[in-house]
């Protein structure tokens, strides 16, 4: 596959972006990737495994001359990044992010980028729980969907070029607006890994009074419970503070749900609860038959493997 880009910028060098770096070259689609992150720990760490052609030590200097431009922060940061960068952005360059959340990026982003530059949001439904630069591989885009956010007046043909880059890396790819983006992964992301980090708090309560019980004796659920809830906290702080309104909104439906399940369970309700099951179990097979998981024994998950 020819380049889609002369050179991509990757700023933040953790699981998402080292997995864009391994993608990138595994498909051939940049003659150059620099990247850049704030701990010099990390970019050490970065040089020392081949991750980035060039590792730079500002963002300033990974952006400067790059066609493409990666904000692989916490969206907390992002401003604050982009700040930094607005100045070296070279005109008809892109930027764009991978963060989960869109329209605080896009409120927090858009001032400090220059009117001939590209500003195309973007968000990779794909990750693991483990974190950092050495986490990532070629594979976690395979079959997965990344959702382009394109603001007004974006670029037909810039935003068909980032396309290109993310189908290259072997993502399906759709579209979406900001704010139903939000709400969209409210629902699926981040009202999960909000009742799975309060289930695990629950748990460790509760280990406290069994001592090590919790732990020893953890079935399938509660260990898909403690995969989600080990993500990166710093990522999850700024996802819950930047997209609050639909969080919030998503958690009120659920707590009503969860207050009628209740009922049902002390009423004795058999019927209510069959059906209840019956039809949420059907989501569950949509989603294998959609091709993003499996069946097999612990969904096919091996150590490492997307999630």
């Amino acid at each position: 596959m020819s380049p889609v880009y002369d050179r991509v910028a990757l700023i933040g060098l953790g699981l998402i972006a080292s997995s864009m770096f391994w993608a990138i070259k595994r498909a051939g689609l940049a003659g150059e990737v620099t990247g850049y992150a704030r701990s010099e720990a990390t970019r050490d760490t970065a040089r020392r495994i081949g991750l980035c052609d060039r590792v730079c030590d500002s963002a300033a200097e990974a952006a400067e001359g790059a066609d493409l431009v990666v904000l692989c922060v916490p969206v907390g940061a992002m401003g604050q990044v982009a700040a930094e960068i607005g100045p070296v952005l070279k005109p008809g360059a892109t930027v764009s992010d991978v963060g989960s959340v869109k329209r605080a990026v896009i409120d927090a982003v858009g001032p400090h980028i220059p009117e001939e530059v590209h500003f195309i949001p973007a968000h990779p439904l794909a990750g693991t729980e483990h974190s950092g630069p050495q986490s990532g591989f070629a594979e976690l885009y395979d079959n997965r969907w990344c959702l382009l956010v394109p603001t007004e007046g974006s670029d037909p043909q810039a935003v068909a070029r980032l396309r290109a880059l993310w189908e290259g890396m072997g993502a399906n790819v759709e579209e979406m607006e900001a704010d139903h983006h939000d709400l969209v992964l409210a629902v699926t992301s981040h009202v999960p890994h909000a009742i799975a980090y309060t289930m695990v708090g629950v748990a460790d309560h509760l280990r406290r009074v069994t001592e090590s019980e919790v732990i020893k004796y953890s079935a399938a659920g509660f260990r898909d419970f403690t995969r989600i809830a080990a993500s990166d906290p710093t990522m999850w702080r700024d996802v819950f503070l930047n997209n609050r309104e639909a969080t919030l909104d998503i958690l009120g439906r659920f707590t009503e749900e969860l207050f009628m399940l209740q009922r049902a369970i002390r009423m004795g309700d058999e019927t209510y609860l069959f059906d209840y099951f019956t039809r949420t179990r059907a989501i569950r097979r949509g989603i294998i038959e959609a091709g993003q998981d499996t069946d097999a024994p612990d969904f096919g998950r091996v150590k490492g493997k997307p999630t």
